[in-house]
């Protein structure tokens, strides 16, 4: 919104901020976080008379988590509201990328919050039909990796690109829809599947958030494109903006989520926070990175799946729970040297993630 004020910059000089995304995305940044910080504890409580019992929790679940019975979940609303806030009043409106990121945040996020809302009511953790809900979430990453692919209408916008090689390609055509499709719906599963304690989540979505800022603002750029020989594409600058926001609105709702929890995010949250990490990515053209840079969020999916898989195959189970963060509860590790350790992995995936922007 604020943007199209630039159109009178040559009646106001200060209009021309406006101009800059890295101005904007700082003062989205800010925005979101004030956002969340003003409305956050109204919220919570609306939440807390409305949920009665809270989210429920695993009766087969490390034993520490019975004391966080009661918890309200749905805490992603928040961060949504900054976000999308945030997002419109600093973000290029004439950007299709903008429009379709935000498409995939707030479709993931309705789904994510009907799931909770099932789980409230019902008072188990068996909510939306997993099938019916990956249908939706397809659907939803198909259209927008469709509008991706056709806005981009460059020799690559149906290309995988590799990280660490400037030239290869692998050209998938009309498969490259439901291929960026799996991305987004892995991605927000992923991150789904991680939110499991107080503060687990947050920070590595903040993390992930920072590096795809810059690779979206170096990617829509001409100049440091060529110069880092990466994949130039033309407008995905404008998602830095939204990136900036999720990490205002991240630091907001961290500050309630921090232990012990006053909140949940819930699949309202993660399931959006995902979805728009992996749109990102397929707009960025970076799909593998974001494999790197999200390497928690693969590893806690991945050990979902395997114990899954061998349980069908042999009746036995490779980790004493899944996700892997519940492993290292029942081994005895406490919350916070999880929560802290698995920050630490994440900071270290990002910087490897991000090397590969210079090392071609």
């Amino acid at each position: 919104m604020f943007y199209w004020l630039t159109e009178f910059s040559d009646q106001f000089q200060l209009f021309n901020l406006f101009r800059y995304i890295t101005f904007r995305t700082g003062a989205a940044l800010i925005t979101s976080a004030f956002i969340v910080f003003l409305f956050g504890p109204r919220i919570i409580s609306a939440l807390r008379i409305r949920q009665g019992k809270g989210q429920p929790i695993r009766a087969d679940g490390p034993q520490t988590h019975f004391k966080k019975a009661g918890t309200p979940t749905m805490g992603g609303l928040m961060m949504l509201c900054g976000i999308t806030g945030s997002a419109l009043l600093w973000g290029n409106l004439t950007s299709v990328y903008v429009w379709v990121v935000l498409l995939v945040t707030l479709g993931f996020g309705l789904i994510g919050l009907y799931d909770d809302y099932l789980k409230v009511t019902k008072q188990n953790d068996k909510g939306f039909s997993g099938r019916a809900r990956l249908i939706i979430e397809f659907i939803i990453a198909g259209m927008a990796t469709y509008i991706i692919m056709r806005v981009g209408n460059s020799p690559f916008s149906s290309s995988l690109t590799f990280p660490f090689f400037k030239d290869w390609l692998l050209n998938l055509g009309w498969f490259f829809i439901p291929f960026g499709a799996f991305v987004i719906v892995g991605a927000g599963n992923a991150v789904n599947l991680t939110d499991g304690l107080d503060g687990l989540a947050i920070v590595p979505i903040m993390i992930a958030a920072s590096s795809f800022g810059i690779i979206a603002y170096l990617s829509g750029n001409a100049i440091f494109a060529e110069y880092l020989q990466i994949h130039f594409v033309p407008g995905t600058g404008e998602l830095s903006v939204i990136l900036g926001a999720v990490i205002g609105a991240g630091l907001g709702f961290l500050w309630f989520n921090a232990p012990p929890a006053a909140i949940f995010m819930g699949d309202t949250g993660s399931l959006a926070l995902g979805g728009l990490i992996g749109t990102t990515a397929v707009a960025t053209k970076h799909e593998i990175v974001m494999a790197i840079i999200g390497g928690l969020f693969v590893v806690e999916a991945l050990s979902v799946i395997i114990q899954v898989a061998y349980f069908k195959m042999t009746g036995r189970r490779v980790f004493l729970m899944a996700p892997i963060h519940h492993h290292y509860e029942k081994k005895g590790w406490t919350e916070s040297q999880i929560v802290i350790r698995f920050w630490i992995i994440a900071v270290i995936l990002a910087l490897i993630g991000l090397s590969t922007l210079k090392l071609r």
